[in-house]
């Protein structure tokens, strides 16, 4: 498993955006203000208290500190042809990964103690180019609004009426699931081993520092296609929308298949072979915050 990944030099994110990301980012638009009150919640002060927080409680890496896990980093940004945000790494004993970048600036990502101590080189750089993709995309107004109206509806004065703040709450819901297909999809293509991504898919849903070596790649791939399959009946279908409702992440077995089928048609290969072959000057891109 692994292959050593070329810069793919000109990738836009229109380019591998997932049509589920497309058409949800669509859908938030519809709602009147939607960007500038985000914007108008935000500002230096919280900017610089994450600054903070980083710098004061978690290690942040770099060519002194960790170099291996700083070399993953530019590695990824180099192929994803993205300018390289700051990465820390917190103690924590939950596996987990998230992006921010406040108004576009200071993009850090941070990792958890537990996921480093879960996964393997190769699938430490599939989440970093998972976060990545969120600031390729440029999720950051709409993932900093899930997290206001997720975690703190109820004490901050949103600009909308009642019945407005949850129809955008489900609204948003259903993005942040959406979003994460299209990061999956930059992590494929950071690592250009699809093998590598739905790895980390099987550790997250299953693994543990002692297990993960036993864990069989191939029975989880052919687990996720039986969820899959189970889905298509009405009663399935049903039962998939209430597992899936009220969570900010697609089930990790979804991601599994979605990464699965995507690797597979020519959109993915036709993308690599040409942003390979290519030069452009790297442009500046910027995103917001969320979980692995």
């Amino acid at each position: 498993m692994g292959v050593n990944p070329v810069p793919l030099l000109g990738l836009k994110a229109d380019q591998f955006r997932h049509p589920l990301d497309r058409q949800a980012t669509n859908n938030l638009k519809q709602f009147p203000g939607f960007d500038f009150a985000i914007r108008s919640l935000l500002g230096s002060v919280t900017e610089q208290f994450f600054y903070m927080e980083n710098i004061s409680s978690s290690i942040l890496v770099g060519e002194q500190q960790l170099p291996w896990l700083h070399k993953l980093l530019l590695d990824a940004c180099a192929t994803l042809d993205l300018e390289v945000p700051q990465l820390y790494v917190r103690q924590n004993p939950v596996p987990n990964a998230y992006t921010m970048a406040m108004r576009g600036k200071q993009p850090f990502i941070m990792m958890h103690t537990a996921l480093l101590d879960l996964l393997e080189p190769a699938e430490i750089q599939a989440v970093i180019a998972h976060e990545l993709g969120h600031l390729k995309c440029e999720h950051g107004v709409y993932l900093t609004l899930a997290n206001l109206i997720v975690l703190a509806s109820n004490q901050l004065p949103l600009p909308w009426g009642p019945l407005v703040t949850q129809g955008l709450q489900s609204q948003m819901m259903t993005w942040v699931r959406c979003a994460e297909f299209s990061c999956d999809r930059a992590a494929l293509l950071a690592t250009q081993d699809p093998q590598i991504t739905m790895s980390v898919m099987m550790k997250l849903c299953g693994g543990s520092p002692q297990l993960a070596k036993q864990l069989n790649l191939d029975a989880f791939i052919a687990q996720a296609r039986a969820y899959d399959a189970a889905s298509q009946t009405d009663l399935g279908g049903m039962l998939k929308e209430m597992q899936t409702a009220q969570r900010t992440h697609p089930l990790p077995v979804l991601r599994a298949k979605e990464i699965d089928r995507w690797a597979s048609t020519a959109e993915y290969q036709n993308l690599v072979v040409k942003h390979s072959t290519i030069g452009y000057t790297k442009s500046r891109t910027t995103g917001e915050w969320w979980n692995w």
